[in-house]
């Protein structure tokens, strides 16, 4: 997937960034057999929760959320750190029991290993702007 988070409207992107001022983070509650070297963390934002798994660096790493408003937002705003589009794929809710509720993941560097299919940057921005609300 190629692109640029440039393509976001400057003013959404500037509430998206408003938002995260407003993310309260805690850790995650362990959860057993998970990858080694995973960071886990709890994004709280509107009375939404997001699970927020990542791994690796910003060049070769990737980054796991719930499929929902709180965890779009998150995705947006790392790829607007790291400076470029990831690989976006979706992540069935059979596919990862700490994601019961399904996943997206951003992958940078690297192939993603998922069969699941794959986003776009329009797509997780949509979903994104429901956790400004």
């Amino acid at each position: 997937m190629s692109g640029s988070v440039t393509k976001i409207d400057p003013g959404l992107l500037a509430r998206f960034r408003g938002a995260a001022t407003q993310v309260a983070w805690r850790n995650a509650p362990p959860m057993p057999k998970r990858p080694r070297g995973r960071r886990v963390r709890i994004a709280h934002l509107h009375d939404e929760e997001a699970r927020v798994e990542s791994w690796g660096t910003d060049r070769a790493g990737g980054c796991e959320v719930d499929s929902g408003p709180v965890g779009a937002l998150v995705l947006v705003l790392e790829t607007e750190r790291r400076g470029r589009l990831p690989r976006l794929t979706s992540v069935e809710a059979t596919e990862d029991p700490a994601f019961r509720g399904g996943a997206i993941r951003a992958q940078w560097g690297g192939r993603a290993t998922s069969r699941a299919t794959e986003l776009r940057l329009v797509d997780l921005v949509e979903l994104a702007r429901y956790a400004l609300a």
